[in-house]
């Protein structure tokens, strides 16, 4: 099983021989492919063979690649994720609407009690606000009240004056840690046979990830753990490695260890089994302990 996260920050060339990433600097680094879950090209000094390109693709591997303030801003996905790619589309598009809108609710309603779980470790009151909302949430989330919790939520961790839309430490280092979170996912969307543009409840014809964006939800929390425990006054080179290297950290899912990389594997595919016996118990969310 793959399990390396390969970080590629300063100028370099890139090639593939025998199996192997080789990454050309003053010194010459060889990395087998085999162990490689996701590359992240986070300058845009890089070149790169499309050689290697066809081969991180037939091999799964998440290619990031960022601009030029290292921010995340695209990645590499194949056309075809898996052998039964066309009928896998087929059934995703025919997913009815009311679907779409149990898994939904089940998702989105996982995300509140997740952040309820994480206001109560620290102690913050407004836990039980957002259990409250739990209770109040309707049949697809019609009365939003992932909103209102959101809204709560952010203000609780980071304080009244904090708002998602300010230009920050905390909001750079959240939406980095998203980014990587949504790419792993849609990796797994895409390893699975489906595709990405398709969503449960995110509709935005502009966005290309969708349903990345919608099965991603419970994983924010982790994210938001990891920047409010950091307390970043600046967010450079050295948080975000910090960042990409929360995949690799440990959760329980399916009634065992797994690193998060792992645990979205296993989280995806429940979802689409889910999806498949129109049956919301089959989804296997993670757990922070047993």
């Amino acid at each position: 099983m793959s399990w390396r996260i390969v970080v590629i920050s300063s100028s370099a060339k890139l090639d593939y021989q025998l199996g192997f990433l080789v990454v050309r600097k003053d010194i010459t680094t060889r990395i087998h492919i085999n162990d490689i879950s996701i590359l992240m090209i986070e300058t845009t000094a890089v070149s790169i063979t499309a050689a290697l390109l066809n081969e991180l693709v037939k091999n799964k591997i998440k290619v990031i690649f960022c601009d030029e303030k290292r921010n995340p801003s695209s990645e590499l996905i194949p056309y075809y994720g898996s052998h039964d790619t066309s009928i896998k589309v087929r059934k995703q598009t025919q997913w009815s609407i009311d679907d779409k809108k149990n898994i939904w609710t089940a998702v989105v309603g996982e995300k509140i009690r997740k952040q309820a779980e994480f206001l109560n470790e620290l102690g913050k009151v407004e836990s039980d606000m957002l259990l409250n909302y739990l209770e109040e949430m309707e049949y697809g989330d019609t009365t939003n009240r992932e909103g209102h919790a959101a809204k709560v939520y952010f203000n609780a961790l980071f304080g009244l004056q904090f708002t998602r839309s300010e230009d920050n430490p905390i909001n750079a280092a959240l939406n980095y840690g998203y980014s990587i979170i949504l790419s792993a996912v849609n990796r797994e969307i895409v390893s699975n046979g489906y595709i990405t543009q398709i969503g449960l409840f995110h509709d935005n014809m502009f966005n290309p990830y969708n349903l990345g964006s919608d099965l991603m939800e419970p994983f924010r929390i982790l994210v938001d753990r990891k920047v409010y425990h950091m307390k970043p006054q600046i967010f450079e080179h050295g948080e975000k490695i910090d960042m990409v290297n929360l995949l690799n950290e440990e959760i329980y899912i399916d009634g065992r260890k797994e690193v998060i990389n792992n645990a979205i594997k296993i989280y995806c595919k429940s979802i689409f089994d889910a999806l498949d016996e129109k049956d919301i118990s089959l989804i296997k969310f993670y757990r922070n302990e047993l």
